[in-house]
């Protein structure tokens, strides 16, 4: 397998940057500043609004269960939505960064990765003096049920590349279906822009909860019958799309990078963290023979 594996060394950023805005759910605002970070440090949040301040690594034993989003936790403290940081970070094969954050909930935006990926390109790479020590996938592995499901195979490219099938059924999401080997390019052609989307049915129910108050239809993509309410799309296929951006940051969990194939069908968040949990899991058994 090594004759496909891509060698690089681990990157941080060159210079800080910070992206502001509200959180959809609960129209706080919050500023996120990305910071360089030495070899070793992986992606590290830190409740800056904190005293003393709290460092929540972006990790799988960080994960807390929440519904339709990831959420970290570590000594008290909580980030909530961190899925497209993440997935920007991951997507321009940033290593080590400090996320320094003055809030819970990470800013919605216009519910894509875009403006953590500009503040990204904006801040520069820095190429760090270590090897990165990615998890390479070895052989299949699968969780979930006939339903929903995610499955990791050996790599058909140097790095990672994903296949995802979106069903949402009759309606004017329907099904949908997308490849792409990951590169930084690839990432930003092809995922970075793709928002968040929600049915109009759903959207009132989270108001009735008193969630999203903040949040229009011109913010993210809200689906009536008709498709999307008062907005276009920019992808015919951007559902299936965004589903990948997220696949990108709940990947992003395992620490370091993986080289594999990823399929998905109907996959979400928890199934995302499932699969990085099985993985590392297979890596630590293998370690340990």
């Amino acid at each position: 397998m090594s004759h496909i594996m891509r060698l690089r060394s681990q990157r941080t950023i060159r210079r800080p940057v910070a992206v502001s805005g509200c959180g959809y759910w609960s129209g706080c605002a919050n500023r996120v500043e990305f910071h360089p970070a030495p070899a070793g440090t992986g992606v590290v949040f830190v409740r800056a609004d904190l005293d003393p301040p709290v460092r929540i690594p972006a990790s799988i034993e960080s994960r807390v269960e929440a519904n339709n989003r990831t959420n970290l936790s570590a000594s008290g403290a909580q980030v909530h939505m961190v899925e497209h940081v993440l997935s920007a970070l991951a997507g321009l094969e940033i290593d080590c960064c400090l996320v320094r954050v003055h809030g819970e909930e990470m800013p919605g935006l216009d519910g894509s990765s875009q403006a953590f990926v500009e503040a990204l390109d904006a801040a520069g790479i820095e190429h760090l003096a270590a090897p990165l020590e990615p998890v390479v996938v070895e052989d299949i592995l699968r969780v979930g049920d006939h339903s929903a499901w995610n499955e990791a195979s050996p790599p058909l490219f140097p790095g990672l590349s994903i296949d995802y099938e979106l069903d949402y059924g009759p309606g004017p999401i329907g099904r949908q279906q997308h490849a792409l080997r990951m590169t930084p390019a690839s990432y930003r052609e092809e995922l970075a822009a793709a928002r968040t989307f929600i049915s109009a049915a759903d959207a009132e129910g989270l108001r009735g909860a008193g969630l999203g108050l903040a949040v229009a239809t011109r913010d993210l993509l809200v689906f009536g019958p008709d498709g999307p309410i008062d907005n276009s799309l920019r992808w015919g296929d951007e559902c299936v799309r965004h589903k990948m951006l997220d696949v990108v940051g709940d990947l992003a969990l395992a620490g370091r990078p993986i080289h594999g194939h990823v399929r998905a069908h109907r996959s979400g968040h928890r199934l995302n963290a499932a699969l990085v949990a099985a993985l590392l899991g297979r890596c630590r058994m293998r370690a340990s023979a």
